[in-house]
């Protein structure tokens, strides 16, 4: 694993003595670590960590570092083919009830406060395989705790504050000497479905693929239709861009379906609208932009059953060029859901960080980090395909206890399961350094006989 960069020796030991408690998944209600039983005092392990997260001369870039130089090692082993795929997506953190934050922001509605946190993770252009985030950001009321800076940025609008996050990630993809140029794609939900942002990341060079509104105006064959009329359109004239079967996917789990593409050249034309609040009045103002003509691919996928019925159905835009084919590129959307996998695991499957003690965002964000570095770890052992890494594996799906469903091509494993695994056998491993096995087997035979008589030494 890589080292905190510029950072003094005690701060490098304690960066990794947190990253191997946070392989260890915690209940719902531990909201505190947990750490290996090498520490003889837990207590002073929370102190220790607690003065990490609190130490204003840890900062977040440095934090971010590992995070890096794990994406750097991986795309230069040739983790990516010709597409460094950069997904974007915001997560709410709720923190309801905890009246000793004062640093929290509204989210849904007056009632809900928390935090917002925005995230871009790397995936394979391969095999959708996660790598590394390359940013995280965490909106409070003091303004944006970011990896991209040492300061607390001036916060924006959601839709604004993609466009410094996607500069920065295309930076540091073309400072990676990789084997062949990749050229970054960012993947966005229909959150980021927005024309002026598309003109503008276009104008910056940057590609893009973003799920659309099926009402958005757009000029199609001569005429102004919605994206919706489009769709029908396809499938009515059966010309150049008529949905074709080109694969089965899975949907909500294990279920096998088909899976439907076609595309089409549309032009955004409409003036951009901007929804701003003015600072005098307080009052939300809206604002047209007029723009140039902007030609983009529309990409329709649809999931059907066997009986043909419409299961899903994704209107993508982009500005890549033809070289990529429309079903890789709703493959890659597909993959899109990576993103909410690691959310998943930060609020449900292992970290349960809604339920953190950090008292303050700055504290909060760089737990995150840290967070994220055990996730890469845990991804970096899902993707490795060499008999050791198999073996090693089925070794923690074992010691998580958990069942893996088993069905035909699917992995028999899940990153959840590997951390619960790994929470097992770190600390383990930290009690084998102290004691001697046939140590351990006298002491459960004295202790406890009856619960485990197989501990007892036949030799």
């Amino acid at each position: 694993m890589p080292d905190l960069p510029a950072a003094e020796p005690r701060l490098q030991r304690r960066y990794l003595k947190l990253v191997v408690a946070h392989l260890t998944p915690v209940q719902r209600l531990a909201a505190g670590l947990h750490p290996p039983p090498s520490i003889a005092r837990p207590f002073a392990a929370v102190q220790a960590a607690w003065r990490f997260f609190a130490n204003p001369r840890v900062k977040l870039p440095q934090l971010c570092g590992p995070l890096w130089a794990c994406a750097r090692e991986e795309i230069v082993d040739g983790a990516c083919d010709r597409y460094a795929l950069v997904v974007l997506d915001w997560c709410p953190l709720h923190f309801n009830g905890q009246q000793e934050r004062d640093d929290r922001v509204t989210l849904a509605h007056h009632q809900d406060w928390g935090y917002d946190l925005l995230g871009a993770l790397l995936l394979s252009d391969r095999d959708g395989a996660p790598i590394a985030p390359l940013c995280l950001e965490l909106r409070a009321a003091d303004g944006v705790h970011s990896t991209r800076d040492d300061r607390v940025l001036k916060p924006l609008s959601r839709l604004d504050g993609l466009t410094p996050v996607i500069d920065e990630a295309a930076r540091f993809l073309e400072s990676v000497a990789s084997p062949l140029p990749l050229t970054p794609l960012f993947i966005s939900d229909a959150e980021a479905d927005s024309v002026g942002h598309y003109r503008r990341w276009d104008k910056d060079g940057h590609q893009f693929l973003v799920r659309a509104d099926a009402q958005r105006k757009v000029l199609h064959d001569g005429c102004e239709r919605s994206l919706s009329d489009v769709t029908k359109w396809m499938k009515r004239t059966g010309k150049a861009g008529k949905l074709k079967a080109i694969g089965h996917v899975r949907f909500k789990g294990d279920k096998l379906v088909e899976q439907f593409v076609g595309e089409t050249l549309v032009l955004l034309h409409r003036p951009a609208r901007t929804h701003r609040v003015d600072k005098r009045s307080g009052k939300r103002v809206h604002r047209d932009m007029p723009g140039p003509l902007l030609s983009v691919r529309l990409i329709v996928s649809e999931l059907r059953d066997e009986r043909g019925k419409v299961l899903a159905k994704w209107l993508l835009l982009s500005n890549c060029p033809p070289s990529v084919s429309a079903p890789q590129l709703a493959q890659w959307y597909y993959w899109r859901w990576r993103i909410e996998s690691f959310h998943k695991l930060l609020k449900q499957a292992g970290q349960h960080v809604e339920q953190w003690q950090q008292e303050t965002a700055a504290a909060l964000s760089r737990r995150l980090v840290i967070v994220a570095m055990s996730a890469v770890i845990v991804w970096r052992l899902a993707r490795d395909d060499t008999p050791p890494a198999h073996e090693l594996r089925q070794l923690l799906v074992g010691l998580s206890g958990r069942q893996i469903k088993r069905t035909r091509n699917a992995r028999n494993f899940t990153e959840p399961a590997l951390m619960a695994g790994l929470g097992v056998l770190i600390p383990m491993l930290y009690v084998l350094l102290r004691y001697d096995p046939q140590e351990i087997r006298r002491m459960v035979q004295i202790a406890l006989p009856q619960l485990f008589p197989e501990a007892e030494d036949t030799s």
